[in-house]
Protein backbone atom coordinates (compact mmCIF):
# COMPACT_ATOMS: atom_id res chain seq x y z
CA UNK A 1 0.00 0.00 0.00
CA UNK A 2 1.10 3.33 -0.82
CA UNK A 3 0.96 5.95 2.32
CA UNK A 4 0.92 9.28 0.89
CA UNK A 5 -0.53 12.32 3.29
CA UNK A 6 0.21 14.74 1.00
CA UNK A 7 -1.75 17.96 3.19
CA UNK A 8 -2.34 21.34 1.21
CA UNK A 9 -0.60 23.06 4.18
CA UNK A 10 2.63 21.40 4.41
CA UNK A 11 2.69 21.14 0.35
CA UNK A 12 2.46 25.24 0.77
CA UNK A 13 4.69 25.78 3.58
CA UNK A 14 6.93 23.09 0.79
CA UNK A 15 6.44 25.74 -1.77
CA UNK A 16 6.99 28.66 -0.11
CA UNK A 17 10.37 27.17 1.50
CA UNK A 18 12.11 25.56 -1.67
CA UNK A 19 12.90 29.41 -2.76
CA UNK A 20 15.38 29.53 0.09
CA UNK A 21 19.07 28.68 -0.89
CA UNK A 22 22.14 26.73 0.75
CA UNK A 23 25.20 28.24 1.45
CA UNK A 24 25.76 27.33 5.23
CA UNK A 25 26.65 29.93 7.98
CA UNK A 26 29.61 31.84 8.98
CA UNK A 27 30.62 30.96 13.10
CA UNK A 28 26.99 31.68 14.49
CA UNK A 29 25.17 28.92 14.87
CA UNK A 30 27.40 26.48 16.97
CA UNK A 31 26.28 23.26 18.11
CA UNK A 32 28.23 21.01 20.27
CA UNK A 33 30.47 19.99 17.44
CA UNK A 34 30.88 23.42 16.20
CA UNK A 35 34.63 24.14 16.48
CA UNK A 36 36.69 27.20 16.08
CA UNK A 37 34.23 28.90 13.72
CA UNK A 38 33.79 28.55 9.86
CA UNK A 39 30.99 27.33 8.01
CA UNK A 40 28.30 25.47 9.54
CA UNK A 41 26.86 22.66 8.03
CA UNK A 42 23.80 20.75 9.42
CA UNK A 43 23.28 17.52 8.33
CA UNK A 44 19.66 16.45 9.02
CA UNK A 45 18.33 13.20 10.58
CA UNK A 46 14.99 12.41 10.16
CA UNK A 47 13.97 8.67 11.80
CA UNK A 48 11.41 7.25 14.99
CA UNK A 49 13.38 8.51 17.91
CA UNK A 50 9.78 7.90 20.06
CA UNK A 51 7.64 5.23 19.98
CA UNK A 52 7.90 0.97 18.91
CA UNK A 53 10.65 1.79 16.08
CA UNK A 54 13.08 4.18 18.55
CA UNK A 55 15.59 1.26 19.12
CA UNK A 56 15.99 1.60 15.28
CA UNK A 57 16.11 5.67 14.53
CA UNK A 58 18.04 5.61 17.49
CA UNK A 59 20.31 4.29 16.61
CA UNK A 60 20.60 6.04 13.23
CA UNK A 61 20.66 9.16 14.87
CA UNK A 62 23.58 8.31 17.27
CA UNK A 63 25.48 6.93 14.28
CA UNK A 64 25.14 10.16 11.93
CA UNK A 65 26.27 12.18 14.86
CA UNK A 66 29.18 9.84 15.07
CA UNK A 67 30.02 10.36 11.89
CA UNK A 68 30.07 14.44 12.12
CA UNK A 69 32.37 14.62 15.49
CA UNK A 70 34.83 12.02 13.50
CA UNK A 71 34.74 14.41 10.30
CA UNK A 72 34.89 17.48 12.83
CA UNK A 73 37.82 16.16 14.63
CA UNK A 74 39.49 15.16 11.53
CA UNK A 75 39.21 18.05 9.34
CA UNK A 76 37.84 16.17 6.58
CA UNK A 77 36.76 19.49 5.23
CA UNK A 78 38.94 22.48 5.56
CA UNK A 79 37.00 25.33 7.03
CA UNK A 80 33.67 23.19 7.48
CA UNK A 81 31.95 22.50 10.81
CA UNK A 82 29.60 19.24 10.64
CA UNK A 83 26.34 19.54 12.77
CA UNK A 84 23.39 17.14 13.54
CA UNK A 85 19.75 18.55 13.63
CA UNK A 86 17.18 15.14 14.31
CA UNK A 87 13.45 15.35 14.16
CA UNK A 88 11.36 12.78 15.14
CA UNK A 89 9.14 11.38 12.46
CA UNK A 90 7.49 8.36 15.09
CA UNK A 91 7.32 6.22 11.81
CA UNK A 92 4.61 8.15 10.45
CA UNK A 93 4.46 9.66 6.44
CA UNK A 94 2.62 12.89 7.43
CA UNK A 95 5.31 13.71 10.43
CA UNK A 96 7.87 12.81 7.74
CA UNK A 97 6.83 14.89 5.65
CA UNK A 98 6.77 17.96 8.01
CA UNK A 99 10.27 17.22 8.63
CA UNK A 100 10.90 17.61 5.45
CA UNK A 101 9.52 20.71 5.04
CA UNK A 102 11.64 21.83 7.97
CA UNK A 103 14.97 20.62 6.81
CA UNK A 104 14.45 22.24 3.58
CA UNK A 105 13.61 25.85 5.36
CA UNK A 106 16.79 25.91 6.92
CA UNK A 107 20.00 26.91 4.53
CA UNK A 108 21.96 25.55 6.24
CA UNK A 109 21.19 22.20 5.61
CA UNK A 110 23.05 19.99 3.13
CA UNK A 111 22.11 16.78 3.65
CA UNK A 112 19.58 14.41 5.43
CA UNK A 113 20.16 10.96 6.56
CA UNK A 114 16.53 8.82 6.72
CA UNK A 115 14.23 7.92 7.00
CA UNK A 116 14.16 4.57 8.25
CA UNK A 117 10.43 3.42 7.00
CA UNK A 118 9.83 3.47 3.06
CA UNK A 119 6.53 4.62 4.16
CA UNK A 120 7.73 7.96 5.27
CA UNK A 121 10.02 8.16 2.68
CA UNK A 122 7.59 8.01 -0.29
CA UNK A 123 5.70 11.54 1.77
CA UNK A 124 9.57 13.41 1.65
CA UNK A 125 11.30 12.59 -1.36
CA UNK A 126 9.39 15.62 -3.88
CA UNK A 127 9.72 17.81 -0.89
CA UNK A 128 13.63 17.06 -0.97
CA UNK A 129 14.04 16.54 -4.37
CA UNK A 130 12.48 20.09 -5.62
CA UNK A 131 14.35 21.72 -3.30
CA UNK A 132 17.76 19.89 -4.79
CA UNK A 133 18.44 18.44 -1.06
CA UNK A 134 20.16 15.18 -1.30
CA UNK A 135 18.78 12.21 0.81
CA UNK A 136 20.18 9.32 1.62
CA UNK A 137 18.57 6.73 3.92
CA UNK A 138 20.53 3.85 5.49
CA UNK A 139 16.96 1.35 5.92
CA UNK A 140 14.90 2.14 3.12
CA UNK A 141 14.10 -1.16 0.92
CA UNK A 142 11.22 -0.36 -0.75
CA UNK A 143 12.43 -1.17 -4.41
CA UNK A 144 9.73 1.72 -5.82
CA UNK A 145 11.69 4.74 -4.01
CA UNK A 146 14.52 4.41 -6.31
CA UNK A 147 13.06 2.27 -9.71
CA UNK A 148 9.83 3.52 -10.06
CA UNK A 149 5.72 2.13 -9.34
CA UNK A 150 6.59 -0.37 -12.35
CA UNK A 151 10.54 -1.56 -11.28
CA UNK A 152 9.41 -5.37 -12.12
CA UNK A 153 8.85 -4.15 -15.31
CA UNK A 154 10.68 -1.55 -15.99
CA UNK A 155 13.31 0.65 -13.90
CA UNK A 156 12.72 4.62 -13.83
CA UNK A 157 14.76 7.11 -11.51
CA UNK A 158 11.85 8.81 -9.58
CA UNK A 159 14.18 11.51 -7.78
CA UNK A 160 18.03 12.39 -8.65
CA UNK A 161 18.07 13.96 -5.02
CA UNK A 162 17.33 10.29 -3.34
CA UNK A 163 20.45 7.85 -2.44
CA UNK A 164 20.30 4.85 0.08
CA UNK A 165 23.28 2.99 1.33
CA UNK A 166 20.96 -0.53 2.08
CA UNK A 167 20.15 -2.68 -0.99
CA UNK A 168 15.90 -3.20 -1.63
CA UNK A 169 13.13 -6.18 -1.15
CA UNK A 170 13.75 -6.30 -4.64
CA UNK A 171 16.52 -8.99 -3.42
CA UNK A 172 15.86 -9.44 0.30
CA UNK A 173 12.65 -10.94 -0.04
CA UNK A 174 14.20 -13.67 -3.11
CA UNK A 175 16.96 -13.92 -0.88
CA UNK A 176 15.06 -15.11 1.92
CA UNK A 177 12.96 -17.49 0.09
CA UNK A 178 15.93 -19.15 -1.11
CA UNK A 179 17.21 -19.50 2.31
CA UNK A 180 13.87 -21.13 4.02
CA UNK A 181 13.20 -23.32 0.81
CA UNK A 182 16.77 -24.92 -0.40
CA UNK A 183 18.47 -24.22 3.16
CA UNK A 184 15.74 -24.56 5.62
CA UNK A 185 13.92 -27.01 3.74
CA UNK A 186 10.37 -25.67 4.24
CA UNK A 187 7.58 -25.76 1.66
CA UNK A 188 4.38 -24.76 2.69
CA UNK A 189 4.51 -21.11 4.37
CA UNK A 190 1.97 -18.87 5.55
CA UNK A 191 2.36 -15.05 4.27
CA UNK A 192 1.04 -12.18 6.61
CA UNK A 193 1.82 -8.58 6.24
CA UNK A 194 1.48 -5.23 7.91
CA UNK A 195 0.05 -3.30 4.41
CA UNK A 196 2.49 -0.80 4.56
CA UNK A 197 4.69 0.16 1.67
CA UNK A 198 7.72 -1.97 3.28
CA UNK A 199 5.95 -4.95 4.52
CA UNK A 200 3.65 -5.88 1.70
CA UNK A 201 6.11 -5.28 -0.99
CA UNK A 202 9.13 -7.57 0.99
CA UNK A 203 6.23 -10.13 1.43
CA UNK A 204 5.35 -9.84 -2.28
CA UNK A 205 9.16 -10.58 -3.92
CA UNK A 206 9.62 -13.54 -0.84
CA UNK A 207 6.00 -15.29 -2.15
CA UNK A 208 7.42 -14.81 -6.12
CA UNK A 209 10.66 -16.24 -5.35
CA UNK A 210 9.64 -18.90 -3.01
CA UNK A 211 6.23 -20.07 -5.75
CA UNK A 212 9.23 -20.19 -8.42
CA UNK A 213 11.41 -22.18 -6.24
CA UNK A 214 8.35 -25.04 -6.09
CA UNK A 215 6.97 -23.81 -2.64
CA UNK A 216 3.22 -23.77 -1.76
CA UNK A 217 1.49 -20.84 0.06
CA UNK A 218 -1.02 -22.63 2.23
CA UNK A 219 -2.71 -19.05 3.28
CA UNK A 220 -2.33 -14.80 3.55
CA UNK A 221 -3.50 -13.21 6.07
CA UNK A 222 -2.85 -8.95 6.39
CA UNK A 223 -2.78 -7.34 9.62
CA UNK A 224 -3.57 -4.22 11.51
CA UNK A 225 -0.22 -2.87 12.72
CA UNK A 226 -1.71 -0.89 15.95
CA UNK A 227 -3.33 -3.74 17.45
CA UNK A 228 -1.47 -6.77 19.62
CA UNK A 229 -3.66 -9.27 19.52
CA UNK A 230 -3.35 -12.03 16.52
CA UNK A 231 -4.77 -14.97 17.64
CA UNK A 232 -7.56 -15.01 14.76
CA UNK A 233 -4.37 -15.16 12.61
CA UNK A 234 -2.45 -17.60 14.61
CA UNK A 235 -5.54 -19.81 14.42
CA UNK A 236 -5.55 -20.02 10.68
CA UNK A 237 -2.20 -20.58 10.77
CA UNK A 238 -2.05 -23.58 13.38
CA UNK A 239 -4.95 -25.32 10.62
CA UNK A 240 -3.40 -24.09 7.45
CA UNK A 241 -1.02 -26.96 8.04
CA UNK A 242 2.23 -24.52 7.38
CA UNK A 243 5.83 -25.61 7.96
CA UNK A 244 6.83 -21.35 8.35
CA UNK A 245 5.31 -18.15 8.04
CA UNK A 246 6.81 -15.51 6.26
CA UNK A 247 6.03 -11.69 7.93
CA UNK A 248 6.22 -8.55 6.12
CA UNK A 249 6.76 -6.00 8.55
CA UNK A 250 8.78 -4.68 11.82
CA UNK A 251 9.37 -6.23 15.47
CA UNK A 252 6.62 -4.37 17.30
CA UNK A 253 3.86 -6.61 15.60
CA UNK A 254 6.18 -9.69 14.52
CA UNK A 255 7.34 -10.19 17.95
CA UNK A 256 3.69 -10.67 19.83
CA UNK A 257 2.68 -12.43 16.40
CA UNK A 258 5.38 -14.88 16.63
CA UNK A 259 4.64 -15.71 19.96
CA UNK A 260 0.70 -16.22 19.44
CA UNK A 261 1.29 -18.46 16.78
CA UNK A 262 3.11 -20.54 18.83
CA UNK A 263 0.87 -20.37 21.51
CA UNK A 264 -1.53 -21.50 19.10
CA UNK A 265 -0.03 -24.87 18.73
CA UNK A 266 1.68 -24.33 15.46
CA UNK A 267 5.62 -24.41 16.27
CA UNK A 268 6.94 -23.58 13.47
CA UNK A 269 9.07 -20.66 12.80
CA UNK A 270 8.76 -17.22 11.58
CA UNK A 271 10.68 -15.42 9.34
CA UNK A 272 10.96 -11.55 8.40
CA UNK A 273 13.13 -8.99 6.88
CA UNK A 274 15.75 -6.06 8.50
CA UNK A 275 12.58 -4.90 9.90
CA UNK A 276 12.58 -7.12 12.70
CA UNK A 277 16.15 -7.65 12.88
CA UNK A 278 16.12 -6.41 16.48
CA UNK A 279 16.99 -7.34 19.82
CA UNK A 280 13.00 -6.14 21.03
CA UNK A 281 11.85 -8.94 18.42
CA UNK A 282 12.52 -11.72 20.69
CA UNK A 283 12.12 -9.17 24.01
CA UNK A 284 8.05 -9.50 22.99
CA UNK A 285 8.67 -12.97 21.04
CA UNK A 286 9.70 -14.68 24.20
CA UNK A 287 11.78 -18.05 24.79
CA UNK A 288 9.84 -19.94 22.36
CA UNK A 289 11.35 -17.93 19.90
CA UNK A 290 14.32 -19.49 19.02
CA UNK A 291 14.76 -20.19 15.49
CA UNK A 292 12.70 -18.03 14.36
CA UNK A 293 14.76 -16.38 11.20
CA UNK A 294 15.26 -12.92 9.96
CA UNK A 295 17.43 -11.18 6.88
CA UNK A 296 19.30 -8.13 6.75
CA UNK A 297 21.08 -6.09 4.42
CA UNK A 298 24.38 -6.44 4.94
CA UNK A 299 27.09 -8.63 6.80
CA UNK A 300 27.05 -8.42 10.63
CA UNK A 301 29.26 -5.41 11.59
CA UNK A 302 30.50 -6.66 14.44
CA UNK A 303 32.18 -9.42 12.54
CA UNK A 304 33.75 -6.75 9.71
CA UNK A 305 37.30 -5.51 10.05
CA UNK A 306 35.82 -2.49 8.02
CA UNK A 307 33.67 -1.59 11.02
CA UNK A 308 35.98 -2.22 13.98
CA UNK A 309 36.73 1.18 14.14
CA UNK A 310 33.40 2.55 14.45
CA UNK A 311 32.34 -0.16 16.58
CA UNK A 312 34.90 0.85 18.55
CA UNK A 313 34.34 4.78 18.40
CA UNK A 314 30.39 4.57 19.26
CA UNK A 315 31.43 2.33 22.31
CA UNK A 316 33.79 5.28 23.42
CA UNK A 317 31.42 8.08 22.55
CA UNK A 318 29.08 7.24 25.43
CA UNK A 319 25.80 6.72 23.77
CA UNK A 320 23.43 4.82 25.65
CA UNK A 321 21.52 3.05 23.06
CA UNK A 322 22.59 0.98 20.84
CA UNK A 323 23.66 1.37 16.68
CA UNK A 324 21.16 -1.59 16.14
CA UNK A 325 20.48 -3.17 12.57
CA UNK A 326 21.03 0.40 11.05
CA UNK A 327 24.24 1.96 12.82
CA UNK A 328 27.13 1.41 10.44
CA UNK A 329 24.54 2.12 7.38
CA UNK A 330 23.85 5.34 9.25
CA UNK A 331 27.30 6.10 9.39
CA UNK A 332 27.60 5.56 6.22
CA UNK A 333 24.94 7.76 4.89
CA UNK A 334 26.20 10.70 6.97
CA UNK A 335 29.95 10.41 5.19
CA UNK A 336 28.30 10.02 1.56
CA UNK A 337 27.29 13.62 2.61
CA UNK A 338 30.33 14.79 4.20
CA UNK A 339 32.66 13.56 1.33
CA UNK A 340 30.08 14.85 -1.31
CA UNK A 341 30.33 18.37 0.49
CA UNK A 342 34.14 17.97 0.90
CA UNK A 343 34.42 17.34 -3.29
CA UNK A 344 32.17 21.09 -4.11
CA UNK A 345 34.23 22.67 -1.60
CA UNK A 346 37.39 21.56 -3.29
CA UNK A 347 35.58 22.57 -6.45
CA UNK A 348 35.27 25.78 -5.28
CA UNK A 349 38.01 27.39 -4.14
CA UNK A 350 37.53 26.23 -0.45
CA UNK A 351 33.96 27.79 -0.27
CA UNK A 352 30.50 26.30 -0.44
CA UNK A 353 29.18 27.84 -3.61
CA UNK A 354 25.83 29.64 -3.77
CA UNK A 355 23.82 26.76 -4.72
CA UNK A 356 25.09 24.27 -2.45
CA UNK A 357 22.42 21.98 -2.45
CA UNK A 358 22.45 21.59 -5.94
CA UNK A 359 26.01 20.97 -6.19
CA UNK A 360 25.89 18.11 -3.15
CA UNK A 361 23.37 16.51 -4.83
CA UNK A 362 25.18 15.90 -8.35
CA UNK A 363 28.14 15.30 -5.75
CA UNK A 364 26.56 12.28 -4.28
CA UNK A 365 26.44 10.65 -7.71
CA UNK A 366 29.60 10.06 -7.88
CA UNK A 367 30.75 9.49 -4.09
CA UNK A 368 32.51 6.39 -3.73
CA UNK A 369 34.50 5.32 -0.88
CA UNK A 370 35.33 2.26 1.88
CA UNK A 371 33.32 2.86 4.60
CA UNK A 372 32.11 0.72 7.73
CA UNK A 373 29.33 -1.81 5.66
CA UNK A 374 32.32 -1.51 2.95
CA UNK A 375 32.56 -0.47 -0.09
CA UNK A 376 30.32 2.74 -0.40
CA UNK A 377 28.86 3.60 -3.56
CA UNK A 378 25.56 4.20 -5.93
CA UNK A 379 24.08 2.76 -9.20
CA UNK A 380 22.14 4.73 -11.78
CA UNK A 381 19.13 4.61 -9.58
CA UNK A 382 21.30 6.59 -6.33
CA UNK A 383 20.67 2.36 -4.88
CA UNK A 384 23.28 0.94 -3.13
CA UNK A 385 26.21 -0.85 -4.89
CA UNK A 386 26.48 -3.20 -2.35
CA UNK A 387 24.30 -6.09 -2.80
CA UNK A 388 25.21 -8.33 0.22
CA UNK A 389 22.18 -9.65 2.72
CA UNK A 390 22.91 -12.05 6.01
CA UNK A 391 20.64 -14.50 7.88
CA UNK A 392 19.98 -14.79 11.29
CA UNK A 393 18.27 -17.07 13.39
CA UNK A 394 17.14 -16.38 16.87
CA UNK A 395 19.32 -18.70 19.31
CA UNK A 396 19.84 -18.61 22.99
CA UNK A 397 17.81 -15.09 23.26
CA UNK A 398 19.33 -13.35 20.36
CA UNK A 399 19.82 -12.74 16.79
CA UNK A 400 23.13 -14.68 15.64
CA UNK A 401 24.15 -14.41 11.77
CA UNK A 402 23.63 -17.99 10.15
CA UNK A 403 24.42 -17.20 6.27
CA UNK A 404 25.70 -14.44 4.24
CA UNK A 405 25.73 -13.78 0.58
CA UNK A 406 23.85 -12.45 -2.09
CA UNK A 407 20.64 -13.16 -4.42
CA UNK A 408 20.96 -15.36 -7.33
CA UNK A 409 18.16 -15.28 -9.76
Amino acid sequence: MRQRSLIAITAALAAGALTLTACGSRGGDKGSDSGSGGTTVIIGVDAPLTGDLSALGLGIKNSVDLAAKTANKQQTVKGITFKVQAFDDQAQPSSGQQNAVKFVADKNVLGVVGPLNSSVSESMQKVFDDAKLVQVSPANTGPSLSQGPDWRTKKVRQYKSYFRTATTDAIQGPFAAQYVYNDAKKTKVFVIDDKKTYGAGLAGTFTDEFKKLGGKVVGTEHIDPDTKDFSAVATKVKKSGADVVYYGGEYPQAGPLSKQIKAAGAKIPLVGGDGINDADFVKLAGPDSTGDLATSVGAPVEELDSAKQFVADYKAGGYKDEYSAYGGYSYDSAWAIIEAVKKVVEDNDGKLPSDARAKVTEAMQNVSFDGVTGKVSFDEFGDATNKQLTVYRVENGAFAPVKSGTFTG
